[in-house]
């Protein structure tokens, strides 16, 4: 098994003339990639950086992201990629956490990121990608330890291959995840465990050099897959610094990208694009999804415009790829409609299954907890030995995914467990009441949390915001889930808004909204 470094390595080698790059008009080939990677690596080297130091990133999407990953790859040193999101308390503990000794920064995080160098005590060097970062501390008459211009460090540095040992067994990648409550926690992700995962995605997807993915997830997100997957393989990345929706489908037109790897509600967002139709988006062949399960009628409307080229990958921070839903598989009618709402089958690296409570295999149909084996999964929580040993006892990931397995071995999800409602002493699994407001033709997104209730405990509320100049009673939705769910699963509240939180990725967060409702309360559960 090879190691991260490996990757613009070899491609260089067998493709030094492709293209493996595109970033907002820059282009690079796969020798000119590796050079760069080359000349970062021997830079970092040059500073005194070594064998498992660790660094961090703070920036939007940019191929210099990626030349972090590869260039610490090839020396041993492990990278915390930062949610650009977080507010500076997360990102001076996660920094701090981590043991970072470097810190990368790119353009618009200029302010934020040297507002939290003072609380960052170990940062030996302070790298900036772009030059706002450098106006404004000029503006700022400031003096900082370590100040670095990116491009500048690479123009001194040697070309040549670093001679560092790595072995695929190293932490490659220290990612955080969570953060909206309590502290984050750090996954350890290993080389051997991001690269089966590649290698499986890869033959799941049937990708090939002749690939052309349009990037538009985070890559301080384990998202970044798709990314890595190309470039393995000699195929070409296309980056979006962040989604824009009008900006994506220009890059797929013009790049003739026949890829891209998005979440649900991105896609329910291109698809209210006013123009969406002047725009050519034949090349693609591939149309991927994940991050959170598709509501099934926006998910039709994908595959009335875009085709039966739709594909879905379930995982997580902790195990990514663990499930594969087929373009097959993406049916519309007949028998295999029912599958829709299914995350797929295990993936070529993965194994699955659903315990009880007492981490005992339930048979075909039950709802248990969601449990993966595998290479891919985490090496453990960083510093964390008691949590790692909880999540993963006896061999098995525990996921905190609720689920069932049919009989023909395809995974349906029905529910984080920490999301589970309980009213009246009955579990209400939020997505099961969010898929059919989905339903409703003027609803474009939809959340479903518990809110205080005297009577029961907890109560089912709904949060729902309307596509643009369509509407919707609270009466009309309400009738709607009552004509097709159980009474206990029926919102008793239904609210709207103009807009709803969501994770970078375009995942909703529930938590955020759960917390209005139980403001001022002693729990949070009924």
């Amino acid at each position: 098994m090879y190691t991260l470094g490996d990757i613009p390595r070899k491609t260089a080698l067998s493709y030094p003339d492709r293209e493996a790059i595109f970033f907002e008009g820059a282009r690079l080939t796969y020798k000119a990639f590796n050079n760069r990677i080359n000349r970062l690596a021997n830079a970092l080297t040059d500073k005194g950086f070594k064998h498992k130091d660790r660094l961090a990133v703070l920036t939007d999407n940019t191929f210099k992201f990626l030349e972090v990953y590869f260039a610490a790859g090839k020396l041993g040193m492990s990278v915390t990629p930062l949610n650009t999101r977080l507010s500076s308390d997360e990102l001076i503990f996660i920094v701090n956490d981590s043991e970072s000794c470097c810190l990368f920064v790119g353009d618009g995080y200029e302010k934020k990121s040297v507002e939290i160098l003072k609380a960052l005590p170990e940062i030996r060097e302070f790298i900036f990608f772009d030059d706002k970062v450098k106006g404004f501390i000029d503006d700022q008459k400031m003096n900082v330890k370590g100040f670095t211009n990116y491009e500048e460090m690479l123009k001194t540095a040697s070309e040549s291959e670093p001679t560092v040992v790595v072995d695929e067994e190293e932490m490659a990648i220290l990612m955080y995840t969570g953060g909206t409550t309590g502290l984050p926690k750090g996954v350890m992700m290993s080389h051997r465990g991001i690269m089966t995962a590649i290698i499986s995605a890869n033959l799941s997807a049937s990708f090939t050099k002749d690939d052309t993915t349009c990037f538009v997830l985070p890559l301080f997100h384990v998202s970044f897959w798709p990314a890595l997957a190309l470039l393995m393989l000699g195929g070409k990345v296309v980056i979006n610094r962040k989604p824009d929706l009008e900006k994506i489908l220009k890059l797929i037109q013009d790049e003739k990208c026949t890829h891209i790897n998005a979440v649900p509600t991105i896609y329910g967002w291109l698809l209210q694009v006013e123009n969406i139709d002047a725009y050519d988006l034949t090349s693609l062949r591939s149309v991927m999804y994940a991050g959170s399960p598709f509501p099934t009628e926006i998910l039709k409307q994908c595959i009335q415009k875009f085709g039966n080229i739709l594909s879905q990958g379930y995982g997580m921070t902790e195990a990514c790829g663990v499930t594969m839903l087929s373009e097959e598989d993406h049916a519309l009618d007949g028998e295999k409609s029912e599958l829709l709402i299914s995350a797929g089958k295990p993936s070529i690296c993965a194994d699955v299954k659903i315990f009880d409570t007492q981490d005992n295999e339930m048979k075909k149909g039950e709802i248990g907890e969601i449990v993966v084996r595998g290479k891919h999964v985490m090496m453990g929580y960083w510093k964390n030995p008691e949590l790692t040993r909880k999540v993963l006892r006896g061999g098995w990931y525990h996921t905190g995914d609720m689920g069932y397995m049919n009989e023909n071995d395809y995974l349906f999800l029905v529910d984080r467990k920490a999301d589970m409602i309980v009213t009246g002493g009955e579990n209400v699994y939020p997505k099961e009441v969010e898929n059919v407001l989905y339903t409703h033709p003027a609803v474009a997104m939809a959340a479903v949390v518990s809110a205080p209730d005297k009577k029961w405990g907890e109560r089912v509320q709904a949060v729902v915001v309307l596509k643009e100049n369509q509407s919707a009673t609270e009466e009309e939705l309400s009738d709607l889930c009552k004509s097709k769910l159980a009474g206990y699963k029926c919102p008793k509240s239904i609210s709207f808004e103009n807009s709803l939180p969501t994770t970078p990725v375009g995942k909703i967060l529930r938590k955020d909204l759960k917390k209005k409702f139980w403001e001022g309360q002693e729990r949070s559960i009924g």
